[in-house]
């Protein structure tokens, strides 16, 4: 394919600490949808939704996170699937009217938090953010066993695709 398969990412900074934490902070979101979608290969018209990405603070994900899913705290990433998919059916055609794929909202303070905690480089953990929020966005979940491991192997595929190690230890859930 001719058109870079993240062209249809937008990426909003409205937290100058993402440019101290990550160098080209842009870059590193399109290169993590870029390898979602190439290890997916979904229909043409899901690579050619377009999906809104915040890079925002703790403060505005915190409300964020009251406010939609009633969860007063601060948290790594947000989703908010523009359409309903299931990600075992992704339809040939995009739905009528076209929509967005959805948005993604990621807090600059939890990411750094949790990458320094884990010891990942804060790039690396962006990435995987990105990579899990796009995957909710194709209807992914993670509220059961089943569901959890089905996204997690998909998460190391195309993390792996990027060089970035296993972010799961072999006793880690995802949550």
């Amino acid at each position: 394919m001719d058109e870079d398969p993240s062209s249809r990412l937008t990426v909003q900074v409205d937290d100058p600490a993402w440019h101290g934490l990550v160098d080209d902070v842009e870059g590193c979101c399109r290169r993590a949808i870029g390898a979602a979608l190439d290890a997916i290969n979904p229909p043409p018209w899901i690579r050619a939704a377009p999906i809104d990405l915040l890079l925002t603070d703790d403060a505005r994900i915190r409300a964020l996170n009251a406010a939609w899913r009633g969860r007063d705290a601060p948290t790594d990433v947000l989703s908010f699937p523009g359409l309903e998919l299931d990600p075992d059916r992704l339809p040939d055609a995009a739905p009528v009217p076209p929509a967005p794929l959805g948005d993604l909202v990621l807090a600059s303070g939890t990411v750094r938090r949790d990458a320094e905690e884990d010891g990942k480089t804060p790039a690396d953990h962006l990435s995987h953010l990105v990579v899990h929020g796009f995957l909710h966005l194709l209807g992914h979940d993670h509220g059961d066993e089943p569901r959890a491991s089905r996204m997690e192997d998909q998460e190391r595929r195309i993390l792996a695709r990027l060089g970035i190690a296993d972010p799961y230890p072999a006793t880690e859930a995802v949550g």
